[in-house]
């Protein structure tokens, strides 16, 4: 963690009356948590459940240093017209997790708090922590490295506004670009004890500081008011930032500098290639991240798959080896899977449709392609079902 403070460091900002008030209509908002099977909706307000899990964790001996809002939440506060959209609640607790068990101390916590949101008159007595993961639970990981120290939970949504609570002690990399650096400290916020009254009068404004991981947060902002991008060391990033930079091509950004992302493109790609080394991680990959990233935005799929392919035949033009050619055949295939569901054949009496396969669909790595009905991109909701192996 910084000692810098708000005054020394231009990384930090004091929130606007108007951010503020963007900042305390989202900790307020209902947000349902759906369970799975004939387990009931969970609603709830983020800012309650963040003093729950705070008080729990508590409880149990896991000291809360701080609690920040990250990702496109925080910049939609404090840039309403971003063109990022927002549909995760990324809520970072800043915890010390040096002992043995303090993992499964935060994980248990969590699920003991989800009871505190279960309707009244439903049995409590017989839900295990187990079952409360399989019901209400989205994705579990843990990190445990000499340099990284953090677990992320993230809670169900059928519409994909997951609750993503992430525990961190250490963590090298927050952030991926500029205007995706943006993290806000809540702590002020749920310091105060507000009711409906004071929090809409014109005189409610506690001092709620954001903060750019990016490290200038003037220049950020700007990033994020023009829609520009730019990032540092993609290298560092798991994947490179690969996928979130083609998505936010799509979503009208442009690189800072063309030059240097030309070369900056070859490093994303470099990681992409290092950490998804197995087509069929990659494919996993993509389809999650074609689910959870483009809710309401079905139509523009075929667009992102294609940047993705040109990012990746530019970028890698030099690589020509198995690896390549099987990821840019591995897109496109996606790409005509997307394109004809977005144009489903018409169902017309008497309708014959010749299909002559391509030939990389004789590969045994890819099942054949069929014009069916419209089928929903796979589910990724049991993609992390257990903890992720802790490197000691």
């Amino acid at each position: 963690m910084s000692s810098q403070t708000p005054q020394s460091s231009p990384r930090f900002s004091v929130l606007s009356c108007q951010q503020t008030r963007r900042l305390d209509a989202i900790l307020r908002e209902s947000v349902p948590i759906h369970g799975r099977g004939n387990f009931p909706t969970l609603s709830c307000q983020p800012r309650h459940l963040v003093q729950v899990v705070r008080h729990r964790l508590e409880q149990n001996g896991i000291l809360v240093h701080k609690v920040k809002l990250n990702g496109s939440a925080a910049s939609h506060v404090l840039h309403e017209d971003s063109g990022l959209g927002y549909k995760d609640l990324d809520l970072i607790f800043m915890v010390d997790l040096k002992g043995p068990d303090a993992f499964q101390v935060v994980k248990h916590a969590v699920l003991d708090c989800l009871l505190d949101f279960l309707p009244a008159g439903v049995n409590k007595e017989k839900i295990t922590p187990m079952t409360l993961k399989e019901a209400y639970v989205q994705k579990l990981v843990k990190v445990c490295t000499e340099s990284d120290r953090w677990s992320l939970i993230s809670l169900s949504n059928n519409n994909g506004k997951n609750i993503e609570l992430k525990f961190v002690d250490t963590l090298r990399r927050q952030f991926e670009f500029s205007v995706d650096s943006f993290q806000i400290l809540l702590d002020s916020m749920l310091a105060v004890n507000q009711s409906s009254e004071t929090a809409s009068s014109q005189s409610f404004r506690p001092t709620v500081t954001g903060e750019s991981m990016y490290g200038d947060f003037e220049e950020a902002m700007d990033h994020l008011r023009n829609r520009v991008i730019a990032t540092r060391n993609p290298e560092e990033i798991r994947g490179g930032g690969l996928l979130k930079y083609c998505n936010l091509l799509v979503r009208g950004f442009k690189p800072k500098s063309e030059v240097d992302m030309k070369t900056m493109q070859r490093y994303m790609c470099s990681r992409y290639f290092i950490d998804f080394p197995d087509i069929r991680e990659q494919l996993r990959k993509l389809k999650c991240y074609l689910q959870d990233h483009f809710v309401g935005m079905e139509d523009k799929r075929y667009d992102y798959l294609m940047t993705l392919h040109n990012v990746v035949n530019e970028s890698t033009v030099c690589l020509m080896g198995h690896e390549r050619r099987q990821t840019l055949t591995l897109i496109a295939s996606l790409a005509v899977q997307v394109l004809s569901e977005q144009n489903p054949v018409p169902a017309i009496p008497n309708f014959t449709c010749y299909y002559q396969p391509a030939t990389f669909m004789r590969d045994g790595n890819y099942s054949s392609y069929y014009l069916t009905p419209v089928q929903p991109v796979v589910s990724c909701s049991h993609s992390y079902q257990t903890w992720l192996p802790c490197c000691n």
